[in-house]
């Protein structure tokens, strides 16, 4: 069967629809798979808000049953001035009185600027910058034992969390203007303190 320029005139019509049709459904099939790559992207952004809701509600939870577990030990803490700012008047002021105290012969210290404190291991801090105000103490002594009693005190009287690093202690000279004094000790250490990184 051959097809004749007049058989052309007939299918004319047919042939614009099929073409017509054939653009549309390809038309169709790009929007489509369009459609479908958002849908999809949508669809993982959806699940990637979902999970860092969950996250945070993980965390929520986690936080949440450790205000109770320590509560207890964040009280005490506040209470011994290791949250917070750094409370340099009530060191002094507590040491002015353990001089007063003559827990030891005679006592000098320092305490240098607050810094960010760079442990040797890392550790997780949690919401916590730890900072360290370095103290160095000149202590005059009648023997050790009044070395061990002095840092007693300093723990138990002291409001704060002061870490002794080291101490050297050195025998006086018999030709020492003050007969009392058997020791010298040079100890350094620091105080540390717990600023939390969302306070003001």
């Amino acid at each position: 069967m051959k097809i004749t320029k007049s058989d052309f005139g007939v299918m004319r019509s047919s042939l614009i629809t099929l073409i017509i049709a054939i653009c549309c459904s390809l038309l169709l099939i790009y929007f489509s798979d369009r459609q479908a790559s958002i849908a999809e992207r949508n669809w993982n952004a959806a699940q990637q808000r979902l999970s860092t809701a969950q996250n945070e509600l993980n965390n929520a939870r986690w936080d949440y049953e450790n205000l109770f577990k320590y509560q207890d030990e964040y009280t005490a803490s506040l209470d011994r001035n290791l949250i917070g700012n750094e409370p340099r008047l009530d060191w002094v002021e507590s040491l002015e009185r353990l001089r007063q105290q003559a827990l030891v012969v005679d006592m000098h210290y320092n305490i240098g600027p607050q810094k960010t404190y760079t442990p040797q291991m890392p550790i997780d801090s949690g919401n916590f910058d730890i900072k360290y105000s370095e103290m160095k103490l000149q202590l005059d002594l009648l023997h050790e034992g009044q070395l061990i009693d002095f840092f007693d005190a300093l723990r138990t009287q002291v409001k704060g969390w002061y870490q002794l690093d080291e101490c050297n202690i050195v025998r006086t000279n018999s030709d020492s203007q003050n007969v009392a004094v058997q020791l010298h000790a040079e100890c350094s250490g620091g105080w540390i303190t717990l600023k939390n990184r969302s306070a003001p």
